[in-house]
């Protein structure tokens, strides 16, 4: 099991950057998959980016593709999310999730661990 908890974000003009982190407390984080996930008011949950169990293999949704950054530190129980010319529609909570998943790829489905959650939002 696996417990996060999600640290950050804040009220940042647009162009501006974030750094999201999520930390994991438990056993084995390293055989998990991390996965950042976003929800603005009225909308539904949205898969924003994604990390294999070892950091090499990475995805994103098209909208942050070249903004968004997801990197982590195993050693430290850590994934980062940062965050670069942010828009307004990037306002949004920001979860991280587990899964555990030792395939190479990045799974953006089936995390059955979350955090609370951390608001960001981004003025025009």
């Amino acid at each position: 099991q696996v417990h996060l908890v999600e640290s950050g974000g804040g009220l940042v003009q647009a162009g501006g950057s974030l750094r999201l982190s999520c930390a994991a407390s438990g056993r084995a984080f390293s055989s998990y998959a991390i996965g950042w996930f976003r929800q603005a008011p009225g909308n539904e949950r949205e898969f924003v980016a994604g990390i294999n169990w070892s950091g090499g293999r990475t995805k994103y949704v098209d909208s942050v593709e070249g903004r968004f950054t997801i990197a982590r530190d195993n050693a430290k129980n850590t994934v980062f999310l940062q965050m670069n010319s942010l828009k307004p529609e990037d306002t949004a909570v920001y979860y991280c999730a587990a899964r555990w998943y030792r395939d190479n790829d990045v799974p953006t489905v089936g995390h059955d661990y979350w955090g609370q959650g951390t608001q960001v939002t981004v003025s025009s």
